[in-house]
């Protein structure tokens, strides 16, 4: 009871445990010690092989009369018809009870199995075969059409039925009859392969016209390249010279657009060269070259400069070779429109042929492809094509307006308000100029300063007018400059050059003093200097001695200082007078120059402490000063003043940790090392004054 209660209806009325699976206990091995006899695995398979039984095979049946064969007959249709009710969809049940019948000579039971088994499954192909070769190697002839018939009335697109029909009836000679068979094949508009056979059949029997015939529906049925290509060989290995001319321009007509063009213009221009026709080729090669894309015509190529290298001339040849390299670089421009360094390439090729409509073509095409976007860094290389093509056209070309407009053009297209280029504006002024309209090249620098300042433009226009003698203009100019970059040193110093040249050295020096009145300058620096070796030319000492003391009111740097020792030192090369005054005078420079160290020094002593480096090297050049005055030169000022250098390491820092120590050398100056030294007294004072309470 309470099993039937437990059951499950989902395991068939099963409970649990009966569908528990009970796996055996694993065995203990007691004794794990190694066996002293081992056996192979090569010596249980052999034993295996060896204790076999024999194979139990049916015994043989001999038939002795005409009971026993009807009886195993009999038997053996029950076995066959039984294992059909079975596996009825199985084929090869069906072709071995068929074949059984054959070999018992039943022909009509055979057949009766066959059709039976056509009715099971007429699509198989495989069944009208096997049933029409029964019927042929018995020479049932008659019998054998009739399946044949059958199956291609049925299975009109399996090709291999058509050609086995075909091949029969051509074995027993009736040509007629084969012919017959490939008209209804044909009918239905088989692949190449089934018009070829049925052109290789007709060209067997020498039927030259019908063959021709074929051909014309053939290439009707597949309008291929290769179809007519077939086709024009056929005719030619006939002789037919002109037909084959005749076959492959009407497919020129029809298939000049086609994907396989190229195979088909080969083909025409290598027929046209067994002819001994080399112009009529080397017109189709130019005819295709001209009308295949370039991305096809590879092989094409090949061939037509080959061609050119055995029938051409020195010309036709580099021609070809040049063509050849054309399609490569239309290649790679139709891949990449904005790798401009293929079209400078390009360009570099055209050019060295010489044709100027092509050459044009090409650079109208090179420029139309504009960066995508507003960037300078796009542009770089872009532009270039612009300025090769305005001197192809001034240079190679010779066409003058043509260079203007392409000037003009380029730059209407770039757009100034975000960037320029100064070398556009200034080679179409340079050319304006070398036309001789000044006039023109003055309107374009002054359209580049008002729509795309720069210093490059600034510089070639002054240069320009400077050149001219127009000095006014150059005045205006710097002036403009110094409006657009207040801050840019090199316009102020060459400015402020301009006027002392002129020897308006009044001007040039309210140049200076505007110059370095300005809040910011981009080299400081620089401008000082001019302005100081200006006054030094100018022999005004004082007014240097002042712009010094002014600069040195805005910084304190070495050099600065070390320049107006120098300065100070230098001075009294320029005196020209008695032998007595001039060694009072010497001396007088000598002081100043040690006037302007010590007051040096004593900024860096007090004011810049940490400065240890910058305070040496003004020693130093205080030294090697003093040691260049020779007599009057006073050494001993200076070295009780040197510091002592010592070699100390220090750790570096890193993102890891300690990365190791570096090498540095500390300073320490005179004054520096009387300090420690009565710091060391006051301690040994303390610890005596304390040991002596002690003991106290």
């Amino acid at each position: 009871m309470s099993s039937a209660k437990d059951a499950d209806p989902s395991l068939g009325y099963l409970t649990r445990k009966d569908t528990e699976v009970k796996l055996p206990r694993p065995t203990r091995v007691k004794n794990k010690t190694p066996a002293p006899i081992q056996i192979t695995a090569e010596q249980i398979l052999r034993e295996a092989r060896e204790r076999q039984e024999a194979e139990i095979r049916p015994p043989k049946q001999k038939i002795t009369d005409s009971t026993e064969l009807a009886d195993y007959r009999l038997r053996k249709r029950k076995e066959f018809e039984d294992l059909i009710r079975r596996v009825r969809w199985n084929i090869s049940v069906w072709i071995k009870y068929a074949q059984w019948e054959e070999s018992q000579k039943d022909f009509n039971r055979a057949r009766s199995v066959w059709e039976r088994a056509l009715e099971v499954d007429y699509r198989n192909h495989t069944l009208w075969l096997k049933y029409a070769e029964v019927e042929m190697k018995n020479k049932f002839i008659n019998h054998a059409r009739n399946v044949w018939d059958r199956a291609v009335t049925l299975l009109p697109r399996v090709d291999q039925l058509w050609y086995k029909y075909i091949h029969m009836e051509e074995m027993l000679g009736n040509v007629a009859g084969a012919r017959q068979i490939f008209e209804r094949w044909m009918g239905w508009m088989p692949d190449q392969q089934g018009w070829l056979s049925y052109i290789k059949f007709e060209l067997r029997y020498n039927e030259i016209e019908r063959a021709r015939g074929i051909f014309e529906r053939f290439v009707q049925c597949h309008p291929k390249v290769s179809a007519w290509i077939r086709y024009a060989k056929f005719e030619m290995k006939n002789g037919e010279v002109a037909r084959a001319r005749n076959v492959y321009e009407r497919a020129v007509e029809k298939l000049a657009d086609d994907e396989e063009a190229e195979q088909l213009f080969v083909a025409f221009a290598e027929f046209e060269e067994r002819c001994k026709e080399s112009e009529r080729a080397r017109c189709i090669y130019k005819f295709a070259l001209d009308h295949i894309p370039k991305g096809r015509a590879e092989d094409l190529y090949r061939k037509f400069v080959a061609f050119e290298k055995q029938y051409g001339d020195k010309e036709g040849i580099e021609d070809a070779i040049v063509g050849k390299r054309r399609f490569q670089y239309e290649d790679e421009v139709r891949k990449n429109p904005l790798n401009y360094d293929s079209w400078f390439d390009y360009i570099r090729l055209e050019e060295s042929v010489g044709n100027k409509e092509r050459i044009r073509e090409v650079y109208e095409r090179a420029i139309a492809n504009v960066p995508p976007a507003e960037e300078k860094r796009y542009w770089q290389r872009y532009i270039y094509l612009w300025i090769n093509y305005a001197l192809y056209e001034e240079l190679d070309a010779e066409d003058i307006e043509r260079t203007r407009d392409v000037y003009r053009e380029c730059m209407n297209l770039i757009p100034h308000k975000k960037f320029s280029f100064a070398k556009i504006w200034l080679l179409a002024a340079q050319f304006e100029i070398r036309q001789l309209n000044l006039k023109s090249a003055r309107q374009i620098l002054g359209n580049a300063i008002g729509k795309a300042p720069k210093d490059k433009i600034f510089k070639k226009y002054i240069e320009i007018e400077l050149q001219l003698g127009n000095i006014d203009r150059c005045r205006k100019l710097y002036e403009k400059y110094l409006d657009w970059s207040p801050e840019n040193c090199y316009a102020w110093s060459k400015y402020a050059e301009l006027e002392r040249s002129l020897s308006e050295t009044e001007r040039a020096r309210s140049i200076f003093e505007l110059a370095i009145a300005q809040p910011a300058l981009d080299m400081p620096e620089l401008l000082w200097k001019a302005y100081i070796d200006f006054e030094i030319s100018e022999g005004e000492y004082e007014r240097t001695r002042q712009l010094y003391e002014r600069l040195l009111d805005r910084t304190k740097h070495l050099k600065v200082w070390i320049s107006y020792a120098k300065f100070e030192a230098a001075a009294m090369e320029e005196i020209v007078e008695g032998a007595d005054s001039l060694e009072e005078q010497k001396k007088k420079c000598i002081q100043n120059a040690r006037r302007v160290f010590e007051k040096a020094i004593n900024y860096f002593r007090t004011s810049a402490p940490e400065l240890k480096e910058e305070r040496a090297m003004l020693l130093e050049e205080w030294l090697n000063m003093e040691s260049s005055f020779g007599e009057l030169g006073d050494v001993g000022l200076v070295q009780p003043k040197l510091p002592k250098k010592l070699k100390k390491r220090r750790p570096i820092a890193s993102e890891d940790g300690l990365a190791g120590l570096e090498e540095y050398i500390e300073y320490i100056f005179p004054e520096e090392t009387q300090a420690p030294n009565l710091k060391i007294l006051e301690a040994a004072y303390r610890w005596k004054k304390q040991k002596l309470s002690t003991e106290d």
